[in-house]
């Protein structure tokens, strides 16, 4: 018997050893308590700039399997992401060299051709978002790697499929500003598939380019609307600017509106809003208030206890829509088009209701082709409006009216 007992134990402690030297520890065993599962979640959170939550995945899947490359890939990328929103630049170079670390792990640590393909994304997605000494010859480097890779597409547990590859180049492209090859890759995720997980994206992205490059091919005036078209959002200042410019709002609206009411040729604004005082479009924006722009109009600040532009806060799809209507409406004299939609029982977009107060400018310039919306069918009424599209939306608008 105790022979018996001491063969027993002996064999215990050989499985132990044999365990803890076959690999890493298998901390998970639930169906949904794996590095997969908590991997796609981290890289779903990434989507929607939520890091913490990202992190706290990524962090789960690596407890899950200390090895598990694509997690250490997940968290270069969170740690770019941090080092980019900081002004700090000793934070950025602690982060900056976080990533880095994170990133040789990740490759380290790549099994099979499906991970090695989530390390070159990361790599691709960390320079974009850093954008260091010779950031996107790197990027090109990595996308070809990626590219060469035959994997089952079926296998990769987040991207899904390999024009994830052009999708990221044509995001770094972008932010390169080589507007036209940044075209050309989103043009070729859309070639790729018609349904694929980064179609609609990429058709975002593509119509983004093409309206820069259309948009910096038209530009009639100065620098200024060279400056807005490349910006991801433009504020109530720019916008202000835009109209006044591009489209000599200033002029059109004394030429019309006086010569069809009693009001002066040239009147002042009522009052100046404290903020835009010293703001570098302060003839601008006060032109705008001067003819009481709806959707421009100076705004109550509760912590000032005044009216004031904002000149900084970003404009809406929704405002922009509401904004144009207004211009279409005092230009015209067309007093109808306020109210043309009013009452339409069904909304042809799923993110605008019928009731909602954007309803009929959304409407106004959607059936003019002077704003429209996306491939999934939404209006994307309370997304923020990219320079591009403002100027296009400006110069259609002007084309429509024979402004010249």
């Amino acid at each position: 018997m105790r022979n018996l007992f001491q063969f027993m134990l002996s064999a215990v402690v050989a499985a132990g050893i044999l365990s803890a030297c076959s690999g890493p520890q298998v901390r998970c065993t639930t169906a949904e308590d794996n590095p997969q599962h908590h991997y796609l979640r981290g890289m779903e959170a990434l989507e929607r700039k939520d890091l913490a939550t990202a992190r706290e995945k990524f962090d789960r899947a690596l407890y899950c399997n200390e090895k598990y490359s694509p997690a250490y890939g997940g968290n270069s990328i969170v740690a770019a992401e941090k080092a980019g929103a900081q002004a700090d630049p000793g934070f950025q170079v602690v982060e900056a060299g976080r990533s880095r670390e994170l990133l040789k792990k990740a490759d380290n640590y790549a099994e099979g051709k499906e991970e090695q393909f989530d390390y070159y994304l990361a790599v691709m997605r960390d320079h974009t978002i850093l954008r260091g000494e010779g950031w996107l010859k790197e990027t090109e480097g990595a996308f070809r790697d990626a590219a060469d890779l035959q994997v089952n597409e079926q296998n990769l547990v987040y991207y899904r499929g390999r024009e994830a590859a052009d999708y990221f180049m044509g995001i770094a492209y972008l932010q390169a500003q080589e507007y036209q090859k940044a075209r050309d890759q989103f043009a070729h995720v859309l070639n790729a598939k018609h349904d694929g997980k980064w179609h609609v994206p990429a058709d975002r992205g593509w119509k983004k380019t093409d309206r820069i490059v259309r948009a910096l091919a038209g530009i009639t005036v100065g620098d200024v609307g060279k400056r807005i078209a490349v910006k991801d959002s433009i504020s109530r200042g720019d916008l202000a600017a835009l109209l006044v410019d591009e489209m000599q709002l200033d002029r059109l609206m004394a030429g019309r509106i006086s010569s069809s009411s009693s009001s002066p040729e040239n009147p002042k604004a009522e009052f100046i809003p404290a903020d835009v005082l010293a703001h570098p479009f302060k003839d601008e924006i006060l032109a705008l208030v001067k003819w009481k722009v709806r959707g421009l109009e100076p705004k109550y600040d509760e912590t000032s206890r005044a009216y004031l532009f904002k000149p900084a806060d970003a404009v809406t799809r929704g405002e922009m829509a509401l904004i144009l209507e207004d211009v279409l409406i005092k230009l015209t004299g067309d007093g109808k088009l306020a109210t043309a939609y009013l009452g339409q029982e069904k909304s042809p977009f799923p993110d605008v209701r019928s009731t909602s107060p954007f309803f009929n400018a959304v409407m106004n310039m959607t059936t003019r082709a002077i704003m429209e919306g996306e491939l999934s069918g939404a209006f994307r009424i309370n997304d923020p409006v990219d320079g591009a599209e403002a100027l296009l939306a400006v110069r259609v608008l002007k084309q429509k009216m024979t402004i010249h």
